[in-house]
C-alpha cells in the first residue's frame, strides 16, 4: 500500500478527474468569457470580432455602467466600514453573554441560511412596503407621516434599503466566525487586563481586535468579494430600479445578456467585474500586509 502511494502515477491518476472537471466547468467558461468580450454576439449567430469596442462603450458611452460601477464602490465601502464594525460589536456583546449563549448565536446566524430570494421578498413586503411595511407603519403610529415614503421606489432610499437588507442577511454568518475567534482568546489575558484596570474599550482595542486580526482580514476580503458579485438581492427587490439607481455591475451584465441580448457586451462587462475585483483584492492584500508588518 505504501509503495503504491509513493508512486507518482497514482497521484496523477487521482488528479486527472479533478483537473478535467476544473477545466470543463471553470477554465473553459472563463476562456470563452474573455474571448466573447471582444465580439459582437447575440447568442445565436456567429460572433463578430470587434476588438475593444465593447470596453470603449462601457467606459465612454454607457451611463448605466458608471452608475452600476459607483454603486458597487458604495456597496464595498458600506460592507467594510459599516457592516464590519457592527459585526465586531455584536460578536463582542454575544461573547459576554452567560445565559442562553447558544440561543443568541443561533438567532443571529439564522438569516444567513435563508435564500436571498426569501430575504428580498420578506424585506420588500414586511419592512419597506409603503402600506404594509413596518417602517411606514411605525412612522404613522408615532405621528411622523411626513417621513413615510415608497422606500424601494424612491431613488434616494432604494439602494440604502438594499444595503441594509443584504447586511441583515450576512451579518450573522460573519458574527459566528468572529465569535469563534474571540472565544479562542485565552481568558487569562482578559483577567490580567481587568487586574490592570483596563476598560471594555481598551480591552477591545488592545486585546480583542489585535488577536482576531487574521479572522477580520478574512471576513473583510469575503465582504469585498461578496459586494462585487451581488446580484440576486437587487433583482428580487428592485430589478435595478428606480431609474437604474440600484444597478450593480452584475445586474447590468444580467440585463445586457438576458434582456438586451447583447451577449458580447455582457461578457465584456463580466471581464471588467473580474479585473476590478482582482484589483481591489490585490490592493487590499497589499494594505493588509503593510499593516501587519507595521504592527509586528
Amino acid at each position: 500500500m505504501n509503495k503504491t502511494l509513493r508512486n507518482p502515477k497514482v497521484y496523477i491518476l487521482f488528479l486527472i478527474p479533478t483537473l478535467l472537471l476544473y477545466s470543463v466547468f471553470y477554465l473553459y467558461p472563463v476562456f470563452n468569457t474573455i474571448t466573447y468580450g471582444f465580439t459582437l454576439w447575440d447568442g445565436v449567430n456567429s460572433p463578430i470580432f470587434i476588438g475593444l469596442d465593447n470596453y470603449i462603450k462601457a467606459f465612454t458611452r454607457d451611463d448605466v455602467f458608471w452608475t452600476a460601477f459607483t454603486n458597487n464602490i458604495i456597496f464595498v465601502l458600506f460592507s467594510v466600514f459599516i457592516q464590519i464594525p457592527v459585526i465586531i460589536l455584536i460578536s463582542v456583546l454575544i461573547s459576554e453573554v452567560r445565559k442562553f449563549f447558544g440561543f443568541y448565536k443561533t438567532v443571529v446566524f439564522l438569516p444567513s441560511i435563508l435564500s436571498t430570494a426569501v430575504v428580498g421578498v420578506l424585506f420588500s413586503f414586511a419592512v419597506f412596503h409603503p402600506d404594509l411595511g413596518m417602517i411606514n407603519q411605525f412612522l404613522n403610529a408615532v405621528g411622523l407621516e411626513s417621513l413615510t415614503r415608497v422606500w424601494l421606489g424612491d431613488e434616494s432610499t432604494a439602494f440604502l434599503s438594499i444595503l441594509i437588507t443584504n447586511a441583515w442577511q450576512w451579518t450573522g454568518f460573519y458574527v459566528v466566525l468572529v465569535l469563534a475567534a474571540i472565544l479562542g482568546i485565552p481568558k487569562e489575558i482578559y483577567e490580567a487586563a481587568d487586574i490592570d484596570g483596563a476598560t471594555i474599550f481598551q480591552k477591545l482595542r488592545l486585546i480583542t481586535i489585535p488577536l482576531i486580526r487574521s479572522v477580520l482580514m478574512v471576513i473583510i476580503l469575503l465582504s469585498i468579494t461578496g459586494a462585487m458579485k451581488a446580484l440576486d438581492i437587487v433583482l428580487v427587490m428592485t430589478n435595478g430600479g428606480p431609474f437604474n439607481s440600484t444597478e450593480l455591475m452584475a445586474t447590468h451584465m444580467y440585463t445586457l445578456a438576458y434582456k438586451n441580448v447583447e451577449y458580447g457586451y455582457a461578457n465584456a462587462t463580466a471581464n471588467i467585474i473580474f479585473i476590478f475585483t482582482i484589483g481591489i483584492t490585490l490592493i487590499y492584500n497589499f494594505i493588509a500586509k503593510r499593516i501587519g508588518d507595521v504592527e509586528s
